[in-house]
Order: C-alpha cells, then sequence, then structure tokens
C-alpha cells in the first residue's frame, strides 16, 4: 500500500538568478498535521508562473521517495529532503511507470485524479543547485506526476493512499512522458493518449499536434517535438543556407510598398507553401556586412519565381536601401522559404484577415485558393488608410471574382474624396470587434491574421467571441515575436535588440533576422539564448537544457554545436538555441 509521506507547501517569493529575478514557488517545505485539499491548491501553496504550473488540471505534484534515493546517488547528494524537487506529496510507491493517467486515488478526505507528469522547466534545477535537471528528470524516466482534486478535503503525512480506479487506456506516466518528450513513439499511442478523458487539456493539444504530423503514419520513429513547438511542425528547408537569385521584375503596389520578383538561374525555384516567408541578404557599400531581413511571399506559389513585398518605412535602413539601389538583373542571397503560418487543406471556411503590409502572407493563400479553384467559402477582410495605401487591391479584387464561394468586406480608416465607397472600400472606419461580430462569420472557419501586433490581438479576442476556437486562429508576426521568460520578472517595455555590453566578441557572426542584428560571438555566453537575452532579442524558452523545445527555432544557414545535447534533437533545419553555440556564422529566425 502507498503512502503519504510528507505534505509540502510554500508561496511564490522572489529568488535572484543569473543577475535577474525569478518569481517562483518551487521552495516547498514540509508541514505537519492534518492540512487542507482545495480545487487549486493545498492551503498555504501556490504557483509563482500559473502558465506552466498550477490550476485545476496541476492542483498538487506529486514525487516518489524511491526517486529521491535514486538522485542521491546519481548525483551524489546527501542532502534531499522532502520537497527539493517542489512537489507536494512525498509518497512511498507510485512510480511513475506503474501510475497511469486518470487513475484516481483516495488519500485521508480527499480524492484525487492522475492528469499529466510534471512539466520540466528550469526551476527545478535552479531549486536542486542542478542546471541539467530538467533534462536528467526526463532521461532517466523519473518525472513525477500532477493531480486534478475530484473532492477536497483534509489529507496528513502517514496516511494510506488507496487506489480508487485505474485510468483508461491504462497509459503510464512515464509512457506518456517518453511519447511527448523523446523519439519513438507510434501513432497507436498518441491515439490512445488522445482516449483519456482525464489528460489535461494542454498535453491533450500536444497530443493531437502529433497525431495531425505527416509523419505520425510511420510505424515508429516518429518525432515528439511537434507536440512541444510549432516550428518543429514546419516541413525542412529546400535548400541549406543562402543562394543567389535574380531579381526580374520591381512593382510598386502603393504609395508605400513595393514588390521584388525573383528566380534561380537555372530555373529550379521548389514551391513555397502559401503564407512563408523568404529571408534575403540586402547588400549594402563593399566591405559592409548586408542586413537580413525576412519578407512574407506574397504571389501565387508555384510558378517558378518568388515574389516578396516590402513596406518602406521612414528609417527602415533595407527596405529604403532595396528601393533606392535594387535593379532588375540585380542578384540577392535567399534563404528557402520558412514558417508555419501556411493555409491548412480542408474544406472548411477560411477567413484571410489583414492590415496594411500585412496583406503580403494572406494573399498568397488567397492565390493558392484561386489556382485551386477551391469551392470553399472565402472571407477576405483588409483594412487600411485609404486608397493610396492600399496594396493589391485590383489583384486581390480579380481573384475573388474568380471564387465561387468568395466575399470581401475592405475598411478605409481615413478615405480620401477620390476613394468610392462600395467600389474601392466597403465601409469607412477601422475594422473593429463590433463589425467582426456583425459578420456573422462561420465558426467552423480556420482565420489567418496579419498586421500590426495590436490589431492582431484585437481582432483575434473579436474572433473568439464570434465564436471561432482559439486553435483556429492563426497568426503572422512581422519582426521579433514575443518573449516567453517563465517567472522571470522584468519591466513591462523591454529596450529594443542591441549589441552585447562588455568586450566585443571575436567568434562566428550571428544574425537575429526578424530583430536586424547581427553581432560576433563571445565565448563568455554558454549558448546562443544567453548571447540573445544579452542583446535583448526576444526569446521563449522554459527548460534551458534542451528538453521543452520551447526555444526551438529556424537555423537559415550555419552550423552549431550542442552541450548538452538535446533529449531529443530539433526538426530539420531547426536547432534548439538554449543549449547550442555556433561554429560558423549563423542566421538565426530569431
Amino acid at each position: 500500500m502507498a503512502t503519504l509521506m510528507a505534505v509540502n507547501v510554500g508561496m511564490p517569493h522572489d529568488v535572484p538568478w543569473h543577475g535577474r529575478t525569478v518569481h517562483t514557488g518551487v521552495y516547498k517545505q514540509t508541514v505537519a498535521g492534518p492540512q487542507m485539499v482545495r480545487r487549486l491548491n493545498i492551503d498555504g501553496d501556490g504557483q509563482g508562473d500559473l502558465g506552466g504550473h498550477g490550476g485545476e488540471q496541476r492542483a498538487v505534484l506529486v514525487y516518489q521517495a524511491d526517486s529521491y534515493l535514486f538522485w542521491a546517488k546519481e548525483l551524489g547528494r546527501d542532502d534531499l529532503a522532502p520537497g527539493h524537487f517542489g512537489e507536494n506529496f512525498t509518497v512511498d510507491g507510485l512510480p511513475d511507470d506503474e501510475v497511469c493517467i486518470g487513475d484516481r486515488y483516495r488519500i485521508g478526505g480527499a480524492l484525487f485524479e492522475v492528469t499529466q507528469p510534471r512539466v520540466t522547466c528550469y526551476r527545478v534545477g535552479l531549486r536542486m543547485g542542478e542546471p541539467q535537471m530538467a533534462a536528467l528528470l526526463v532521461a532517466h524516466h523519473r518525472p513525477g506526476f500532477y493531480l486534478r482534486v475530484i473532492e477536497e478535503g483534509q489529507v496528513e503525512a502517514g496516511q494510506e493512499i488507496v487506489k480508487v480506479s485505474t485510468g483508461p487506456e491504462a497509459m503510464t506516466v512515464e509512457e506518456i512522458d517518453r511519447v511527448l518528450y523523446l523519439p519513438g513513439h507510434t501513432r497507436e499511442q498518441v491515439e490512445r493518449a488522445l482516449r483519456i478523458p482525464a489528460l489535461s487539456p494542454g498535453w491533450q493539444g500536444s497530443m493531437q499536434t502529433l497525431l495531425d504530423q505527416a509523419d505520425c503514419d510511420a510505424a515508429d520513429g516518429s518525432s515528439g517535438s511537434a507536440g512541444l513547438n510549432k516550428a518543429a511542425t514546419a516541413p525542412p528547408p529546400s535548400w541549406p543556407g543562402f543562394r543567389p537569385l535574380t531579381v526580374t521584375r520591381i512593382q510598386p503596389e502603393s504609395r508605400s510598398v513595393f514588390s521584388l520578383s525573383l528566380a534561380a538561374a537555372d530555373g529550379s525555384l521548389p514551391t513555397a507553401l502559401p503564407g512563408q516567408f523568404l529571408t534575403v541578404k540586402v547588400p549594402l557599400e563593399t566591405d559592409v556586412p548586408p542586413l537580413i531581413r525576412s519578407y512574407s511571399l506574397s504571389g501565387e506559389p508555384g510558378t517558378g519565381t518568388y515574389r516578396i513585398s516590402i513596406k518602406v518605412e521612414p528609417h527602415g535602413a533595407a527596405s529604403n536601401e532595396l528601393r533606392a539601389h535594387i535593379r532588375v538583373g540585380d542578384t540577392l542571397e535567399a534563404a528557402a522559404p520558412r514558417g508555419t503560418f501556411c493555409l491548412s487543406k480542408g474544406d472548411n471556411p477560411v477567413v484571410l484577415l489583414s492590415a496594411g503590409v500585412g496583406v503580403t502572407p494572406v494573399l498568397a493563400m488567397l492565390h493558392a485558393l484561386a489556382r485551386d479553384r477551391s469551392p470553399r467559402q472565402v472571407w477576405w477582410l483588409h483594412a487600411a488608410h485609404d486608397s493610396t495605401e492600399h496594396p493589391f487591391a485590383q489583384e486581390s479584387h480579380d481573384l475573388i471574382e474568380g471564387l465561387a464561394n468568395a466575399r470581401s468586406s475592405i475598411f478605409y480608416s481615413k478615405p480620401s474624396d477620390a476613394d468610392r465607397r462600395g467600389v474601392d472600400y466597403t465601409e469607412a472606419g477601422r475594422l473593429s470587434t463590433n463589425r467582426i461580430l456583425g459578420l456573422s462569420l462561420p465558426t467552423d472557419a480556420d482565420a489567418y491574421l496579419c498586421g500590426p501586433v495590436g490589431f492582431m490581438n484585437s481582432t483575434t479576442t473579436a474572433l473568439v467571441d464570434a465564436g471561432l476556437e482559439t486553435s483556429r486562429v492563426h497568426t503572422e508576426i512581422f519582426g521579433a515575436g514575443p518573449s516567453l521568460t517563465p517567472g522571470v520578472k522584468g519591466s513591462s517595455t523591454a529596450p529594443a535588440p542591441h549589441q552585447p555590453a562588455g568586450p566585443v566578441g571575436t567568434g562566428p557572426s550571428v544574425s537575429f533576422a526578424r530583430s536586424g542584428l547581427t553581432v560576433p560571438w563571445n565565448n563568455s555566453q554558454d549558448s546562443l539564448l544567453e548571447l540573445a537575452e544579452a542583446c535583448d532579442v526576444p526569446v521563449q524558452w522554459s527548460c534551458r537544457t534542451g528538453v521543452c523545445h520551447t526555444c526551438e527555432l529556424a537555423l537559415m544557414s550555419g552550423t552549431v554545436a550542442y552541450s548538452p545535447d538535446p533529449v531529443e534533437p530539433p526538426a530539420q533545419g531547426n536547432i534548439l538555441i538554449c543549449c547550442s553555440r555556433p561554429t560558423e556564422g549563423v542566421v538565426l529566425d530569431l
């Protein structure tokens, strides 16, 4: 019979870490006597980062005494005491390779249900003083697990843990942890996981992503990283590094937007997916490194040429350089098309929604739908200032006219006297939440949004309010994406990316393509992630040890070395920046 050995609680507090401050509840203390367990927490307990821990599905964290013995020997430690791994319940019994997702247990006056394995993050390493701890938990198959509280009640150390029922599919904590974090899962395992009602929504979403993955049809050997980071689902790049492409046409599209058509000398350009982007090197004067920028592909896929469309910003170094000096016949170095913001196959309705130059990737999607004479319902919604700032107005109109089930609404925030309502635009004013709600969009549609961040945030909220599931709203951001630095406290406004402080590095160049920054590598940093942080380049991470793939992103060119090696390698053409260092000049989609 399993036994509750200790109950451990602790409220979040600030902890210094790498020159920053982390707000965390990973530090737990053992408490004596009866303790009240409620739906979200044990009394006296809390979590610092509710995005990764806590909540109804992760109310109580369990870790086993047997694992304490294992780690004491493995790490050569004699100081490990209950709560050291951040768990609420230290138990004798309930090993990860026997406990199943959906199992129910009664302890004292409370009833619990197993919902998921522990999500490994850097904070367990912070608490343990072992930076690699997150990776070690997965590699040695000892994650521990979370409980949902079915019936609130009091518990106390020394009480027996009584199993009430076994979860459907009898899938152990260890097995499902392997499916997500390690290579070699099967489709049958993923389908089994999805049949477990008790599995937490976050893990259900990851399993569904794995099921949707193209190579999940294979019997064995499938990657789990696609369930962890969307970057892993992108198709591999069509060619490594950069290759020369020739400018074959330059076309103005509006007062501030122009397009470049690019072709290969040998006529061989792989077909890009509608919605992807192209990263190019913008040449400057001799002996000056080129600028590296990414632009969405706006033309029809599969024509043998690529069309990128560029907005000229008043202080945009690359856009002004291209407009002033690029000519037909010139050459631009380009990386292969990339990106996961792509039109999905299916027969359900499609909403293509954009503002300003954000029209470019969704225009490529409209081209693909028109080329295929798609019978799908298509909603084309675009917001612009007026007709002079409305790129591709006639082109998009003609494409919509060629589709059987397409409709269009154009919104000008400040139409000029020359702009004709009903001809150039549909309505005056901004594309507001109320207007989106008034369109009666089909709730089974997939929506694709591109434009300024504020526009996409408000529009996403409006679409969800209109009945679309959040998973059906897809967004593309120009420039650097949002940061994800769980638990780290900082100012609400981050500084713009910049050269790192301290001595100038002497290593290979590191280019952050989305941030428009190139810096030399400095061996004072242990990883590309640390270099990005030193430059205030927005980054996303969680484990910092090559486990969770939160930091996975596209490597446009160059090579890296890993230390430590990832638990599972990233997808082809991608890297994990949390545990890699450049071995030559690299260009990152960051």
